[in-house]
């Protein structure tokens, strides 16, 4: 893949200890399997690598720690992602979220931390860095710092629609128009008339309503959009 023109890989790995992990993946996916994938990401000249932990309180809060150890001087970049509420079959409650000020904090007060600025408009994750040069790592707060307004991400599903929200309801057909022949340039007009337009803004009415349950509406699954 790399060789095709792949230049960066981001990973998921919930915890290190294999019964979270596999009781998370829900696939009796080992963490020693995940660790030489980036290992062997990093050979092909894809590092850093970007690994995604989800954290969930009650059930891995107690990894970030070892998570954070293991990748400091690790030339990776961890990412601690708050528990979201993607789709409508996880069972997500607001009290299972563990609030990326409460992650900074634990991480910074075993080893200090510096904020770093977004490397590029946009950008979801807020990075930190080590003081000590280990590093660094990111938080991706989309339930307590929700960043609507500020989102340029797309995603595009394998059948080939496109959605403008991780929490949308439906995607918008370009498999028909690209497989009946339409060029780059109708293609390019027909996503921007897609995307000007949109007015997503789920995670911040989500944090304005004072609802601790999971909010009654239909969304697309994690699995169908790849994240």
């Amino acid at each position: 893949m790399a060789a095709a023109g792949l230049r960066r890989v981001t990973v998921s790995l919930d915890s290190l200890d294999d019964a979270v992990f596999m009781a998370l993946n829900d696939a009796g996916f080992p963490a020693a399997r995940v660790l030489e994938a980036i290992a062997a990401a990093a050979g092909a000249g894809l590092a850093p690598v970007k690994v995604n932990m989800v954290v969930r309180r009650g059930v891995n809060q107690e990894s970030i720690l070892p998570m954070a150890a293991h990748f400091r001087h690790s030339g990776h970049v961890l990412r601690f992602i708050e528990y979201m509420d993607v789709g409508t079959t996880n069972g997500w409650r607001l009290d299972d979220v563990v609030p990326a000020a409460e992650i900074i904090s634990l991480v910074g007060g075993r080893w200090p931390l510096q904020p770093v600025a977004a490397a590029y408009p946009g950008e979801v994750a807020r990075r930190y860095r080590y003081r000590d040069g280990a590093g660094e790592i990111g938080v991706i707060a989309s339930v307590t710092q929700p960043f609507c307004r500020g989102c340029t991400r797309a995603r595009l599903s394998a059948d080939g629609q496109l959605y403008t929200c991780l929490f949308a309801a439906a995607g918008h057909d370009l498999h028909g128009p690209l497989r009946a022949g339409a060029s780059d340039q109708a293609l390019r007009a027909q996503i921007g008339s897609i995307w000007a337009p949109r007015a997503d803004r789920y995670s911040e009415r989500r944090t304005r309503q004072s609802s601790r349950t999971q909010q009654v509406k239909a969304k697309v699954e994690m699995s169908h959009i790849g994240g």
